[in-house]
């Protein structure tokens, strides 16, 4: 919400600085955004000055006049400024553009700055300027000439009292309807400081004559419990004054005519909406407030046509719509610029019915933002005489009807009683009563049935949030002042052992940034899924599908079982947009029916696909290979604190080309490999996919956040390699868990740094070349231990796994 600082002082006094008043509004729950300067025209006319004509000699160019000015700006040497404007001469008032000055357009974007250079063959060094270069008007006809006394050099700005505005934008909660405005605003101020509200008198407002009146006639009362009205006759309709105008344009909105220009003031500036409408558009002089069949079409101001629901509130002529209640108005009926005579309206609907209406047309305007919060139905007639008596000042006429007030039900205050000890308990500090009840009658909240405990507070209906006594101890709260209640020495809580040891969501958050700095996006997917991919893996899902009895289509009539697919189709949906080198990881759950059972797991998903970087000059890229993944499901494992993991090869997967499972204390934590390629271009997907996925659920279990500190080694590592040639079968884990069963002591780490498969090998034989890291933590190790533990690695190597030793 936008409030313009000096359409916030007509309501009350401020002497705060910039930097105070955003403190004083966000103390009271109306946090402070942003605070801005506005200027009356773009720039601010930063840079112009008044100045005086000395000379001005003619001289042609290719048959164009031109003159060649000096001209007085206010320093110690006049500037020399060539113009091409016929009406200038010597001994004007002028307005220049000095040099460094920046021009601005109608839209306000920047044109050109003004430099010193040369023109038709002088220097020149500023710009005589006309209206329209000032951002002043629109006329070009020649430079204006100023009527004044000002010495030279005096800031245009200051000649045609241009005063800056500063927008501040207010991030408005939904429950602070009644500070939708700039009275609103000025209430919490009013609470704070003590400083009196000043609103504009009605006491001149009278009915001229009764030759135009509107017959009211509201057949919804529930929805409609107030409605105000009175015709205005021999207006004219014209643009709105300078003031005007300038209030609306600091908050962003767009001066129409003066009619509707009120309309829009009284709207933000006291928060309630009203409508005007063409008099004689009013077929029969009826205005009904009613529902419509359903199906009626109705077209608004915004020339759209629109169906109208059974339970969409209309304002009614005799005949037909002409507006939709506390949302838009109609084309037919709105104000036009040979309209003469106006009906104004100002109502009470009910919020609950504006914010269905508003949300079955998708409609969203100043007035539905209001009425569907809650405006006040006690201002409404103060509203409709201030929008008249503004409308007969700016737009000439007299009232010419009777005012309808239709009120039959008047909207009660809210009575809450409130006990001392709770303000106490609440507050965490014990206030005067005094000040307990000045704070609340600041707010307009009246007290009554005071006793020694509590009292019973009256609570005007603008005030829709505050309606038990913990609302009512938060008013006192806020315009006291959260800050003003102090830290108790000994605080403590006895909450704290309700919360989880482990925090989903931060281990969630940590998994999240490890992931992405390793390259791989986020994606969030669709729970929502197609029938026929379950078919596809059935002999690997956990259960039947969990289908859905309100299908919006077939492909979106089951709950997934994995979330293999609706990855894959992320994956397509990139591809297919030349987007082919992708790493990305999901975190969701998949959905199955177990024994007539429902049952969710949460999972966490990583894909890649494509090449490992984009190609360059200095690297060549590479395609994703399977140890690309299982890097990653390393790095996934080892954050959460895991390493006594096993591995094992995938056989006979459905989903899976080749892979491995990764156990956790014998339960299957991952599954990742190549995907198979039919699986992959069942979702339109072409190109080779290695997918992972965790069990989620297990592994939050099973996480653990202690960090593992062990003292730097004091002594060196040694590393030893060597080529073993296996039977195809043999994995790099067996050859691992071997040499840890035979070395327990001095083997630090193992690693494959080359595979090699090939004819002169044999049949069925694959080459493992491997390093050993040997390392003792109590004394530098010697030869001779180093070549008893290789010996004893090779043996262990020749005759469990049938290894040939290479040399």
């Amino acid at each position: 919400m936008k409030i313009s600082l000096n359409w916030l002082k007509q309501f009350i006094e401020i002497n705060e600085s910039t930097q105070e008043l955003d403190n004083l509004l966000t103390g009271t729950g109306l946090e402070v955004e942003g605070i801005e300067e506005h200027d009356a025209v773009p720039g601010g006319l930063r840079g112009f000055v008044i100045a005086e004509v000395l000379t001005c000699e003619r001289f042609l160019v290719k048959e164009k006049q031109l003159s060649l000015t000096t001209v007085n700006i206010g320093t110690d040497t006049p500037a020399q400024i060539v113009c091409g404007a016929a009406n200038v001469e010597a001994g004007q008032k002028v307005v220049v553009a000095t040099v460094g000055t920046t021009l601005y357009g109608k839209d306000g974007q920047a044109i050109f700055t003004i430099d010193r250079k040369k023109t038709y063959g002088h220097f020149s060094e500023g710009m005589i300027c006309a209206e329209d270069e000032l951002g002043l008007g629109n006329s070009h006809d020649g430079i204006m000439v100023l009527d004044t006394d000002l010495p030279n050099g005096t800031p245009a700005a200051e000649y045609f009292k241009l005063e800056s505005d500063k927008v501040i934008e207010i991030g408005l909660t939904p429950n602070r309807a009644d500070a939708a405005s700039h009275l609103g605003v000025a209430r919490d101020i009013k609470a704070v400081t003590g400083r009196e509200i000043i609103i504009p008198s009605v006491e001149s407002f009278k009915v001229d004559n009764q030759n135009f009146p509107i017959e009211l006639i509201v057949e919804d009362a529930e929805a409609c419990p107030r409605f105000c009205g009175l015709t205005i006759d021999g207006v004219t309709v014209k643009d709105s004054p300078e003031w005007l105008q300038k209030y609306l344009k600091t908050i962003g909105l767009r001066p129409i005519n003066n009619i509707v220009d009120i309309t829009n003031f009284i709207c933000h500036g006291l928060g309630q909406p009203m409508h005007a409408y063409d008099w004689h558009a009013i077929k029969g002089q009826k205005v009904i407030v009613k529902t419509l069949e359903a199906g009626t079409k109705f077209k608004t101001l915004d020339e759209v046509e629109r169906t109208l629901s059974a339970t969409d509130l209309m304002i009614c002529n005799a005949d037909e719509p002409m507006g939709i209640a506390g949302i838009f108005g109609g084309t037919k009926s709105g104000i036009k610029d040979e309209t003469t005579r106006v009906y104004l309206e100002v109502a009470y609907f009910d919020p609950s019915s504006v914010r269905k209406t508003a949300m079955f047309h998708s409609l969203k305007t100043d007035a539905s933002f209001r009425f569907e919060r809650g405006t006040d139905p006690n201002l409404k007639l103060y509203t409709l005489k201030y929008a008249a008596l503004l409308i007969q000042e700016l737009a000439g006429g007299v009232v010419a009807s009777e005012v309808s007030d239709f009120y039959p039900v008047p909207v009660e205050d809210f009575k809450i009683e409130v006990l001392y000890k709770n303000i106490d308990r609440l507050i965490g500090k014990k206030l005067e009563k005094s000040l307990i009840k000045s704070i609340l009658q600041s707010l307009e909240i009246e007290i009554t049935g005071e006793t020694e405990d509590g009292f019973l507070a009256i609570v005007p209906p603008f005030r829709v949030d505050v309606t038990r006594e913990a609302d009512v101890i938060e008013e006192i709260l806020r315009i006291y002042g959260f800050d003003n209640v102090e830290l108790s020495e000994n605080l403590g809580t006895d909450f704290l052992s309700a919360f989880p040891a482990k925090d989903r969501d931060k281990l969630q958050l940590k998994l999240t940034q490890i992931l992405a700095a390793n390259g791989f996006n986020e994606i969030i997917t669709n729970s929502l899924t197609k029938p026929s991919y379950s078919e596809l893996i059935k002999g690997e899902l956990a259960g039947e599908n969990v289908e859905i009895l309100n299908k919006l289509s077939e492909d979106l009539g089951v709950m997934r079982q994995t979330m293999l697919f609706s990855g894959l189709e992320v994956l397509a949906y990139n591809i297919n947009r030349r987007q082919k080198d992708l790493k990305m990881f999901d975190f969701g759950k998949t959905y199955h029916k177990i024994n007539d059972k429902y049952v969710e797991k949460r999972h966490l998903a990583l894909f890649v696909t494509g090449n490992t970087d984009a190609e360059t000059w200095q690297v060549k890229s590479e395609k994703v290979a399977f140890h690309t993944l299982a890097g990653a499901v390393a790095k996934v494992l080892y954050s959460l604190g895991l390493r006594n993991f096993e591995s094992k090869p995938l056989e006979d997967s459905v989903t899976f080309e080749y892979g491995l499972s990764y156990t956790l204390n014998k339960k299957e934590v991952v599954r990742l490999g190549l995907v198979k390629a039919n699986l992959a271009k069942k979702a339109e997907v072409k190109q080779a996919v290695f997918f992972a996925d965790f069990d989620w659920d297990y592994l939050f279990k099973q996480h653990s956040d202690k960090a593992v500190f062990s003292e730097l080694p004091k002594f060196p590592e040694v590393r030893r390699d060597l080529s073993l040639v296996l039977d195809k079968a043999v994995t790099f884990d067996q050859i691992q868990k071997l040499a840890r069963q035979y070395e327990k002591n001095l083997l630090s780490a193992i690693n494959v740094f080359d595979v090699y498969q090939g004819d002169n090998l044999g049949e069925g034989k694959k080459s493992y070349s491997v390093s050993f890291i040997l390392q003792d933590f109590e004394q530098t190790l010697t030869d001779k231990v180093i070549d008893k533990t290789m010996e004893r690695l090779m043996g262990a190597f020749e005759k469990e796994l049938g290894a040939v030793i290479r040399k």
